[in-house]
C-alpha cells in the first residue's frame, strides 16, 4: 500500500523544469489523508537516500495530512457540537456554590450527560470516518515527537535542503524563511538564509513565511496601516485579525480533545504521574486536563512564531485599536460595540469609559440597542464558565492551573487561593524583571573585591559553571586598556592572528595582544606603561575571582591571556548574518552531530576555566551566548559592558560563541586557567620582570629570602619548555574571544 502510495506522489510531481505552484500546495487535492508520521518518516528516508523529488513530494503530503488532522477536528467538533441530543447538560456546569444547586432528581443528570456523550462521540466518529476514511482520527494518531517536530516546522528544513538539490531556489528560500521565523537561533538555518539572500536569481518576495498564521498576517497589516495614519484601510484587516484570532482558538481548543492529548494523558498514567482513582475521578481527571489545555489556548493565539512568550491581553488590545479605528472613520456604532467589549474583560477601565461616554455624546440620536459584540460575549462567558470549574477543582481537588488571562474577576478565584495566585501573577514571563545583581556575601571576604557583583548565576545563565559578575573594573580602567589596546595596533603589534582580516569571518578585523608584547612595547616606548601593568593586575584579578567562585579547594593558574579587538569592516555588514566567533567549546573538540566533546587535539586539553572580561559596549552586536551541545539551540546570552566578566568551565558544557560584530570596536580581554601548575602561562612571568623598576627587583629578591607564609607553590623563576603540538611546532596562539 505505501509503495503504491509512493508511486502516485511521483506520478503527481510536475515534470523536471515546469514551474511549481507558489507555496506548498496540496499534492493529491481530495484524497484522504495519510498517517503523517508515516509520510515523514518516509520522507526523510528518501532525503537520506538523496532523492530530492520523493522526499519534496512526502514532505509536502505529510504536511498536507497534519493540516487536514487539524482541520477535519475542528470541523466535526463544531458539526457535534450544534446536533440534536449533543449538547451537555447544563447542570454539570455549574459548580456546586450557595448559589448554584442542580434541580435535578438523584442520578438524573448522569443518565443525561452519558446519553449526550454518547451521541456526541457517535457523531464525531462518523464525521471522522468520513472525512479521514475507515478508522477516522484514530488510525491517524501521531506521537508528542512528531507533533513537536511540526510545531517546531522541522520539515521545511529538510525542504528547504531537497529544494536546493533540485535548482527551485524560490521555493528553497520560501521554506528556508519558513523554518527560520519559528527557528531564529537556529544557526545553521541563519548561515543558509545569507547564502540564500546574496543570490541575485531569488528575488525578495521569496522570502515570504508559508506557515504565517492568519491572524498574525492581518494584525501586523492593520498596524502597519494605522501607523500610516490610514484607518479606513487598516479597519478590514484588524477586524479580520480579530476574527482570525478566534477561529485559531476554536482550532486550538478542538485539538484539546483529540487522540493527541489522549495519548499524552496515557504516557503520564506509564509514568506513574496520572490519575490513580476510580471511575469519577478519571473523569474528572480528564475533564479539567481537557479544560487546561482550552485555557492555554489564549497564549498558543497570542505567540508569534519562533517567539517565546504571548503578546499580553492579545484580544482587549485588538478591541482597543478597533474601536479607536472605527471612531477615526466615524463609524461610532462600531466603536461603541468594541469599546464595550473591552468593557467585558475590564470593567472599571476609565479609558475605556471615557471613550464610551465621547463616543454615544457624539450620536446624533440614543441607540439603546448597541451592546458588546457577540463573538466577544461569547468568548468571554465560556472562558469564565471553565475558569470556575478550574479554580474548583483547584481548592478542591488539588489540581493546578495557572490562568493565562490578568482580566479574570476576582470573585472567580477561591480565597483561599488569591494570596497564591497574585504571587504567580506578579511572575507572568512579560512582566518578569531581569534579575538584579546581588552582593558576593558568600565569597566576598575572600576576594577583598569591593563592588564586584554576581549579576547571572549558572541557574539564570541556563547552564552549570558559568556566571556573568560586574564591577571588576572602572570606567577609567576600561579606557587605560582601550588605548592601551589602540597604540598596540597602531605600532603594528598583531600577536594571535594571521592577515588583517579576522580568522573566522572577511567582514571583521582582528587585533590581539599578549601580555609579553604589551611588556615589550612599554618597554620600547610604544605604548603606556601604566596599560601594560594594568593588563598583567587585570588577569591576576580575574584569577583570584574565578578561583574563589569555582575552585576555592584547589589553586588556579592562568594558562593563557590575550587581549583581543574585533572591528567590524565598513561597507560589508549589508543583510550579514555569519557569527563573529563559531559555537566551540574551550578545551575540547565540539561535534554538534552527537553532542559529543572530544578532549583530545587540537584541543587546549588542559583548560579548566575561562574568562572573557569585556571593556566596552559602544558597537552593535558581538554579544556572547551559550548554546545547547548541538551547537544550534541558544540557551543564554551576555551583552558586554565596561568590567563584565563571564567565567565559566571550559568543557562541552559550555559550548559558546559571538554574535558578528556589526558597527564598531568590540574588546575584551580573554582568559584561560588551568590546574595543572606545569601549563602555567611563562609569558606572564616574563612580562612582569620586564615591567619592574630596578627598585622592585631588589625588593623581590629580598621577598625571595624571606620564608613565604602562602603554601601554593610559586611560579618558577626558569624559563619552561614550550608544549609543542605533535607536529612540533611552537604552541598556537588561538584567536579566541
Amino acid at each position: 500500500m505505501l509503495r503504491l502510495l509512493h508511486l502516485l506522489l511521483l506520478l503527481l510531481l510536475p515534470p523536471p523544469g515546469t514551474p511549481e505552484p507558489p507555496g506548498l500546495a496540496a499534492v493529491s487535492p481530495g484524497a484522504h489523508p495519510q498517517a503523517p508520521d508515516l509520510l515523514y518518516a518516509d520522507g526523510l528516508r528518501a532525503y537520506a537516500a538523496g532523492a530530492w523529488s520523493s522526499a519534496v513530494a512526502l514532505l509536502r503530503e505529510a504536511l498536507r495530512s497534519q493540516a487536514e488532522l487539524g482541520r477535519v477536528r475542528q470541523d466535526c467538533g463544531a458539526r457535534c457540537t450544534a446536533e440534536p441530543g449533543a449538547a451537555l447538560p447544563a447542570a454539570p456546569l455549574d459548580v456546586p456554590g450557595p448559589d448554584s444547586r442542580p434541580h435535578l432528581a438523584p442520578g438524573a443528570w448522569e443518565r443525561l450527560l452519558l446519553r449526550a456523550a454518547l451521541r456526541r462521540a457517535e457523531c464525531l466518529s462518523h464525521c471522522a470516518a468520513r472525512r479521514l476514511g475507515p478508522g477516522g482520527s484514530a488510525r491517524l494518531r501521531v506521537g508528542r515527537a512528531l507533533r513537536d517536530a511540526f510545531r517546531r516546522r522541522e520539515p521545511y528544513n529538510y525542504l528547504q535542503r531537497a529544494y536546493y538539490q533540485l535548482k527551485k531556489l524560490d521555493l528553497a528560500a520560501a521554506a528556508a524563511h519558513t523554518f527560520f521565523v519559528a527557528n531564529p537561533k537556529h544557526l545553521q538555518m541563519r548561515e543558509d538564509m545569507a547564502k540564500y539572500r546574496r543570490m541575485s536569481r531569488i528575488p525578495p518576495q521569496s522570502f515570504r513565511d508559508l506557515e504565517t498564521p492568519p491572524h498574525w498576517a492581518a494584525y501586523d497589516s492593520g498596524l502597519e496601516l494605522l501607523g500610516r495614519q490610514e484607518a479606513v484601510l487598516a479597519l478590514p484587516r484588524l477586524e479580520e485579525a480579530l476574527r482570525e484570532s478566534l477561529a485559531q482558538m476554536e482550532s486550538c481548543r478542538a485539538g484539546c480533545e483529540g487522540p493527541e492529548e489522549q495519548q499524552r494523558e496515557e504516557e503520564e498514567e506509564e509514568e506513574g504521574t496520572g490519575n490513580q482513582g476510580g471511575l469519577y475521578e478519571a473523569i474528572a481527571g480528564h475533564w479539567i486536563r481537557v479544560l487546561q489545555c482550552r485555557q492555554r489556548c489564549v497564549e498558543d493565539t497570542a505567540t508569534r512564531p519562533g517567539r517565546s512568550f504571548p503578546v499580553p491581553d492579545f484580544l482587549p488590545s485588538q478591541l482597543r485599536r478597533l474601536h479607536e479605528a472605527h471612531a477615526q472613520v466615524g463609524n461610532l456604532s462600531q466603536a461603541i460595540e468594541n469599546v464595550l467589549s473591552v468593557l467585558l474583560f475590564y470593567p472599571e477601565e476609565e479609558a475605556a469609559k471615557e471613550a464610551l461616554n465621547q463616543y454615544q455624546a457624539q450620536l446624533e440620536e440614543p441607540r439603546p440597542g448597541l451592546g458588546p459584540r457577540e463573538d466577544i460575549q461569547q468568548y468571554v462567558l465560556r472562558s469564565l464558565g471553565e475558569k470556575r470549574q478550574l479554580y474548583y477543582a483547584m481548592e478542591h481537588l488539588g489540581t493546578s492551573f495557572k490562568d493565562p488571562d490578568p482580566w479574570t474577576p476576582a470573585a472567580f478565584i477561591p480565597e483561599t487561593l488569591r494570596e497564591k495566585l497574585r504571587e504567580d501573577q506578579e511572575q507572568r514571563p512579560w512582566d518578569h524583571e531581569p534579575p538584579q545583581p546581588k552582593p558576593l556575601t558568600d565569597w566576598k571576604d575572600v576576594l577583598l573585591l569591593e563592588g564586584v557583583t554576581l549579576t547571572q548565576d549558572a541557574r539564570q545563565l541556563n547552564g552549570s559553571e558559568r556566571a556573568v559578575l560586574d564591577g571588576l573594573l572602572t570606567p577609567a580602567e576600561c579606557g587605560v586598556l582601550l588605548q592601551l589596546a589602540k597604540d598596540a595596533a597602531e605600532a603594528g603589534a598583531r600577536s594571535g592572528y594571521r592577515g588583517r582580516r579576522s580568522p573566522h569571518t572577511p567582514h571583521e578585523r582582528f587585533d590581539g595582544l599578549t601580555v609579553l608584547k604589551a611588556a615589550q612595547l612599554a618597554r620600547a616606548g610604544a605604548v603606556g606603561t601604566q596599560g601594560a601593568k594594568l593588563l598583567l593586575e587585570v588577569s591576576e584579578r580575574v584569577r583570584t575571582l574565578t578561583q574563589a567562585y569555582f575552585s576555592p579547594e584547589r589553586p588556579l593558574h592562568l594558562s593563557f591571556t590575550h587581549l583581543v579587538c574585533r572591528s567590524a569592516v565598513e561597507g560589508e555588514q549589508e543583510q550579514r548574518m555569519d557569527l563573529s566567533h563559531p559555537v566551540h567549546a574551550d578545551n575540547c573538540v565540539l561535534d554538534p552531530d552527537t553532542g559529543e566533546c572530544w578532549r583530545e587535539p587540537p584541543a587546549y586539553t588542559y583548560r579548566d576555566y575561562s574568562g572573557l572580561l569585556y571593556l566596552n559596549d559602544d558597537f552593535q552586536g558581538g554579544d556572547l551566548f551559550f548554546t545547547e551541545p548541538n551547537a544550534l539551540t541558544v540557551r543564554a546570552q551576555v551583552r558586554p559592558r565596561c568590567g563584565r566578566l563571564v567565567a565559566f568551565s571550559s568543557g562541552g558544557e559550555n559550548p559558546h560563541g559571538v554574535w558578528a560584530v556589526t558597527r564598531g570596536r568590540r574588546c575584551a580581554l580573554a582568559l584561560w586557567h588551568t590546574w595543572a601548575p606545569e601549563h602555567r602561562e611563562q609569558e606572564w612571568t616574563e612580562a612582569k620582570e620586564l615591567l619592574q623598576e630596578p627598585e622592585e627587583k631588589e625588593d623581590k629578591k629580598e621577598e625571595k629570602e624571606m620564608p613565604r607564609r602562602d603554601s601554593s607553590p610559586e611560579p618558577p623563576s626558569h624559563r619552561l619548555q614550550r608544549v609543542q603540538d605533535k607536529s612540533g611546532r611552537p604552541p598556537r596562539v588561538r584567536e579566541e574571544l
